[in-house]
């Protein structure tokens, strides 16, 4: 056997060591002055050549150079198996110590682990004072078991902990453990009383609401005072780091208390919130732990834009929104660093647990077109969610944190009374985040003092709970007490801070030291945006040359040089070259990248997003091409609309991850932030959207009445009746159709290439910001009557309705008048023409909202001897546009003018499974529609 062999066997660089001292190793290759001095005297007396060679080869230049005589210059002649257990107990810490930490203020008896005994190791009493090899810094790479075990327990079951074995980074783990194994620094008095004074404003603000406004819900911060001292630390931490803006999203729980403390709202604001008033503003608004704020925060002669994002009552779904406002944020800075926007979520425990939306937005911490550089995530742990306080029934985990380490993110525990541990946390925590560009959770093991909200009685159902609440004494009280032993305050200290802080909320002067009120028209002047009334029906006030039209079309139908296509997507670019050059019409995929190309031309940026909408889920797009020679990490992706001319505005499109509710709310968020990019949201499906409906619901139909935030979002969503099934069928068209209102947003139906072309260009053209929901086709998108040329792009208009286009159909003559939108027209025209029908006219309603009443009774009053008007849709009688536009048709018909329908009967899903089913149903429509003798569908 040779001598690494034997080395390798049984040396102290192998076996139960090898990960100890491997680490302390590649610490060292990045960084020698990284290690203490023994240990990087020891590497340089080995390595070879001078060089710094890999463990592996490290190992073997050892073994050549006598194992025993370099091992004992290391470590003392303990044998291999006590210095293995040393490593294995060191190591036990490390991965467990957080499971015995003391972070739990409702937690007086400390568990115990067997893992973290010496015994369960093999270490006796008489190893206490025994020397072993130590990768701790600052010990001099060895110390006893005794000092050893001492700065372990510190570290890593004291009263501040993190966890960090999760991440397979070594630099990452290194970083955390030297920051969490040295002592923590020291505070200065200063820094200290400002800890207190903040938690005292927490505490302050909460009973003055508390006594002014008996049983209001508020959604108390009492028991997580600690949450603003953090707040505080972070804010004047990022504004000495150089950061510009940060955005902070969360629940209830604290949120008025934020809103004083930490952005300055004036507290009279706030009182006229509790007593049912409001300002003079447009809409409907929201309860008061609902709203958002803006403000300018100042400190030392520098300022950055702090704001706090509106939230709906669904808990964490404002995350993945300001996931999206911070990215839109970050480019509009030119940031690509992403260093200068920082995003904050504060969540509660239960619902980081318990909501699917956090881990869907945790995913985005390294997605390329998602990611913003990190997030700091802070977790209000109250221990208790509404009434579900046992963790048996709240998770499947130990912590309610523990769903972060899928991204490997490190993981703060500190308890709510250490004040100054918490604010070393999140310093910490803000500090990895800056240096690694990812995401870190910091979870405030706390307490609530009061129920659910300040109606409910938490004792009927947490009554030993509430016994230990009751006689805690609260964090301002502990960390008072503190300061006043360490001589940092006086009582009459703590007297002139309550006094001067209950001074400011009577006076409404600003509670937060730095926080003045704004609004973030420094940056977008929403004001340009507003809606009058005329405008919807915008149109170009001129047409666009032909030849701007087929310069755009033929470098959308050009390929590189020395590129690689597929041999479809080669046939595919030759079709749209016919296109570009006028010899053949154009589908739906060429005038949709059409009007981005457009709009970039006239300035304005355009991001794409969804689940494979680079080619598109139909292949119709294609947007993305890919070589088939290259790896897509070696260029071999080439993006026409990125390529068009020099200096162009950005073009990012995006196969987002496999999500639709963290996704669409990361647009919304993205949005409401930038107006002059259009922001488009592809379903794969139109039925997938079902699981975005919160985000429909609650922001982007009403977020504009409850919050004044305008938003552009497009979304793009498949429909059709192919006989695909009752999940590829319905874009539910009925559930975005009641939720429209007061001009809220847009349903549009288009049913040709220059209809899209026109709809897009106009989304961003006109001034006006508001959602539009567009039912894109499925089987149209290569259908042969389906096409327009490229004098329709230049000389049209996006039209809210298309009239009957046969030249042969008489209006004097004809005795139906059929409504319609999408596909179905194309089907009821084939068959029209099939039985030689002349007397019924087949119009397009292309916008069901805001619905055009002029236009449709313009419409239908040329056809003087129709008796009928007939509304023909594909969906079943309860679904599609039939109940919430049949008012409005019969505004419109003329005396004696009945209106009727041809649609599915009414069915609890929303298509047949079966393909004969399908197929009958579709022909039942078409003759309902087209039968003359026929009174009712």
């Amino acid at each position: 056997m040779s001598n690494y062999q034997n080395f390798k066997k049984s040396g102290a660089f192998f076996g139960g060591n090898a990960p100890f001292v491997e680490e302390i190793y590649e610490r060292y290759a990045q960084d020698p002055a990284s290690v203490d001095d023994s240990w990087r005297r020891f590497f340089e007396n080995v390595r070879p050549d001078g060089n710094i060679p890999s463990y592996h080869s490290l190992a073997k230049n050892i073994a050549a150079r006598s194992t025993e005589r370099l091992v004992n210059s290391v470590a003392d002649s303990t044998d291999n198996g006590k210095q293995a257990a040393v490593n294995r107990l060191t190591s036990r810490y490390r991965f467990l110590g957080a499971r015995v930490a003391t972070i739990n203020p409702l937690q007086y008896d400390t568990p115990e682990l067997l893992d973290l005994q010496p015994e369960t190791h093999g270490l006796g009493g008489a190893d206490m004072d025994t020397i072993f090899a130590t990768d701790i810094r600052g010990l001099g790479g060895q110390a006893s078991l005794r000092n050893i075990l001492s700065i372990l327990k510190k570290a890593y079951c004291g009263s501040m902990v993190v966890e960090f074995t999760h991440i397979s980074r070594q630099d990452r783990r290194v970083w955390l453990r030297e920051r969490i194994e040295t002592p923590r620094p020291t505070l200065s008095s200063d820094n200290k009383k400002r800890l207190l004074e903040r938690l005292l404003a927490a505490e302050l603000l909460e009973k003055y609401l508390h006594t002014r406004y008996v049983g209001q819900k508020r959604f108390s911060l009492e028991g997580g005072d600690t949450l603003i001292p953090m707040l505080d630390t972070l804010l004047n931490l990022s504004l000495d780091g150089g950061m510009k803006e940060v955005v902070i999203g969360m629940a209830h729980r604290g949120r008025l208390n934020v809103l004083v403390n930490i952005l300055g709202k004036h507290p009279s604001e706030l009182f006229m919130e509790f007593e049912g008033k409001h300002k003079a503003v447009s809409g409907s608004g929201d309860v008061k732990y609902h709203m958002g704020f803006s403000s300018a925060y100042r400190a030392r002669g520098k300022e950055m834009h702090l704001a706090l994002a509106f939230n709906p009552s669904h808990l964490e779904i404002a995350n993945p929104a300001v996931e999206g406002s911070v990215r839109a944020r970050q480019d509009r800075r030119g940031d690509a660093r992403r260093k200068t926007v920082l995003p904050v979520l504060i969540h509660g425990d239960a619902a980081f647990a318990g909501q699917g939306v956090v881990m869907e937005t945790l995913n985005f911490s390294q997605v390329r077109g998602f990611k913003n550089g990190g997030t700091v995530n802070i977790i209000i742990n109250n221990q208790i969610g509404f009434t579900t306080s046992t963790p048996d029934d709240a998770r499947s985990t130990f912590f309610c944190s523990d769903v972060a380490k899928m991204i490997e993110a490190p993981i703060f525990h500190v308890h709510c009374d250490d004040i100054e541990g918490a604010a070393y946390a999140i310093e910490t925590a803000l500090a990895y985040r800056q240096k690694f560009g990812e995401d870190v959770v910091v979870d405030l093991v706390c307490f609530r003092r009061h129920g659910h909200n300040e109606q409910d009685e938490p004792f009927m159902t947490q009554p030993f709970m509430y016994q230990k609440i009751a006689k805690h004494p609260g964090s301002p009280a502990i960390y008072t007490r503190q300061l006043q032993e360490e001589g940092v305050v006086s009582k009459d200290d703590i007297e002139q801070i309550s006094k001067t802080y209950r001074k400011q909320l009577e006076l409404n002067d600003s509670a937060s030291t730095n926080a003045i009120p704004s609004s973030e028209n420094k940056f977008v002047d929403w004001h340009a945006f507003q809606k009058p009334k005329q405008e919807w029906d915008w149109a170009p006030a001129k047409p666009v040359s032909m030849k701007k039209i087929s310069t755009m079309a033929q470098k959308l139908s050009t390929l590189p040089d020395n590129f690689s296509p597929h041999l479809q997507l080669k046939k595919l670019v030759a079709t749209r070259a016919d296109m570009a050059a006028g010899k053949r019409p154009l589908d739906w995929g060429m005038a949709e990248n059409m009007a981005y190309a457009m709009l970039l031309d006239a300035g304005y940026a355009v991001r794409l997003s969804g689940q494979d909408c680079g080619r598109g889920t139909f292949a119709h797009r294609h947007a993305v091409w890919h070589d088939q020679q290259r790896e897509k990490r070696d260029g071999g992706a080439y993006v026409p609309l990125r390529n068009l001319f020099a200096d162009q505005p950005d073009f990012l499109v995006i196969d987002s991850i496999l999500s639709e509710e963290a996704v669409l709310a990361f647009e919304y968020g993205y949005s409401t932030t930038d107006p002059n990019r259009l922001v488009v949201w592809e379903a794969q499906f139109g039925d997938f959207a079902n699981g975005a409906q919160v985000v429909i619901d609650q922001f982007i139909s009403s977020g504009e009445a409850k919050w004044g935030r305008f938003c552009n979002l497009v979304l793009l969503l498949p429909h059709g009746y192919e006989g695909q099934g009752p999940e590829h069928s319905s874009a539910r068209i009925e559930r975005y159709l009641q939720l429209c209102a007061e001009y809220n947003m847009q349903v549009c139906v288009p049913s040709s290439p220059a209809q899209i072309y026109h709809l897009l260009l106009r989304q961003m053209l006109r001034p006006l910001r508001f959602p539009l929901v567009v039912i894109t086709p499925k089987s149209l998108l290569r259908h042969p009557e389906a096409v327009s040329s490229l004098k329709d792009l230049a000389n049209g208009r996006f039209m809210p309705v298309l009239p009957e286009t046969d030249k042969t159909i008489k209006p004097t003559a004809v005795k139906r008048v059929v409504l319609c939108a999408g596909k179905i027209y194309y089907e009821l025209l084939a068959t029209r023409r099939e039985r030689k029908i002349k007397n019924i006219a087949i119009m397009r309603l292309e916008q069901l909202y805001p619905f055009p009443h002029e236009q449709v009774e313009l419409e239908i009053a040329q056809y003087k001897n129709a008796d009928y008007v007939v509304w023909c849709q594909e969906e079943p009688g309860n679904q599609g546009a039939w109940h919430r536009i049949q008012h409005y048709l019969r505004r419109h018909l003329r005396k004696g003018q009945s209106l009727t329908y041809a649609l599915r009967p009414s069915a609890a899903s929303t298509a047949a499974g079966y393909g004969d089913m399908h197929r009958k149903q579709q022909q039942d429509v078409i003759d309902a529609a087209l039968d003359i003798n026929s009174t009712v569908g």
